[in-house]
Order: C-alpha cells, then structure tokens, then sequence
C-alpha cells in the first residue's frame, strides 16, 4: 500500500514561478495562472499508477513525473481548477486514501541572509533555474520536508511580495527554495512561505502510515 506524502492544490500558479516550471519540467508545461496538484508517495514506482488514473479521470496535463527510489513526485495542471481537484480525488480513491492522511510538513531551515556579497551572488546564479539575485539584495532559503511542499511555500511567497525565485526543488528528502530580492520584499515573502507550510494539514512523519 503507498504512503501518501504530499498532497497539495495550488488555486493558481504565479507568474515567475509557472515559468520556472516551465523551465525544469520535462512533461506538458503550465502557465501562469493554471491551477495545480502536487502529489508525492512511497514507494517511488508507484507514481506511475497514480500517472495513468490522474490522465484517464479528466482534461489535467502533467508537467513533471519524478520517480526516486523511495518516492514518487506528479505535478499536474489545468485552467479548470474543477478539473484538477478530479482528478486528484480519483488518485486518492485508486490509493484508498484521503488528503488527510498525507504528512504534516515540517520546516528544517528558514533563514535570511541580508545585504548578499556579490561573490556569493555567483555562486547562487550558477545553480539557479529561475532568476538573479545582485549585490546587495537578500537571500531567503526554506528546506522543508516532504520536498514537494517547496512548490507552495514558492508560490504562496511570491503572492505575498515582489521578489524573484531563483530555484525550487520539489522532489527528494528535502524540498528546498532560494528567493531574492529587497530586503523588505523578502521579509513578507518568507513569512508568507511559512505560514502556507504551517497551515497543510496532516498526520506526523512516520505515523499511520499503512504497506
């Protein structure tokens, strides 16, 4: 039997990050405004199966399929919000499971870093997907558990504020966010990442899970 540990809607994609979407997704790619569904499982393979119900319930396209040795990543996306919650409640009915038994997510590092040298400045410009982060601005980075909860920690956070999102990993042992910006717009922003992730409901990691 899987384990469900990501399970999350987002109403409506923001602008920087459908496109980094877009830029790392190997699948469909979505735009801004389309909503969404992240669903991460173990085992891993299993993701394949939740694929094919997700696709055969409604009209949703995938953007990302991920399969790891212990989990499982799917994003899909539609313009019809309808469709999306469909099709992530066929999921949950072919896994015999219900949203409330995904994992509470856990934040394990949020931090500022204010008024970023410039040398560190490239360093970050080199592995990002998404935009830059100059002299001066500061840096916020959330690594949060299960990884694909990075996906609305990043979206909620740019509602909230004017910053760039330089990259965002969704899948593996930690999902992990880099954002830039003014000082000011970073505050909202991180604030606003934290509360999104606080506010999933959920059960503890490694309780109530069921093989």
């Amino acid at each position: 039997m899987a384990e469900l540990r990501t399970y999350i809607f987002i109403d409506s994609l923001q602008p920087q990050f459908a496109s980094f979407l877009a830029t790392v997704a190997k699948g469909y790619l979505p735009v801004e405004g389309q909503a969404a569904l992240f669903v991460e499982i173990s085992p891993g393979i299993a993701i394949n199966q939740v694929t094919d119900v997700a696709l055969k319930s409604t009209h949703v396209r995938p953007g990302m399929q991920i399969v790891e040795r212990l989990y499982g990543m799917l994003e899909i996306h539609s313009d019809s919000q309808a469709d999306v919650r469909q099709a992530g409640a066929a999921i949950l009915k072919d896994l015999d499971l219900d949203e409330g038994e995904r994992i509470k997510p856990k934040v394990y590092s949020s931090q500022v870093i204010r008024n970023i040298d410039d040398h560190q400045t490239m360093l970050i410009n080199r592995m990002r997907h998404g935009n830059l982060i100059t002299r001066g601005q500061s840096l916020y980075i959330m690594e949060v558990a299960p990884a694909a909860y990075a996906a609305l920690a990043a979206n909620e956070a740019e509602k909230a504020a004017n910053i760039n999102i330089l990259e965002v990993i969704t899948f593996g042992s930690f999902g992990r966010i880099w954002l830039g910006g003014e000082e000011r717009d970073i505050d909202v922003a991180y604030r606003a990442a934290e509360a999104a992730i606080e506010a999933v409901t959920g059960r503890a990691d490694g309780s109530g899970a069921r093989h």
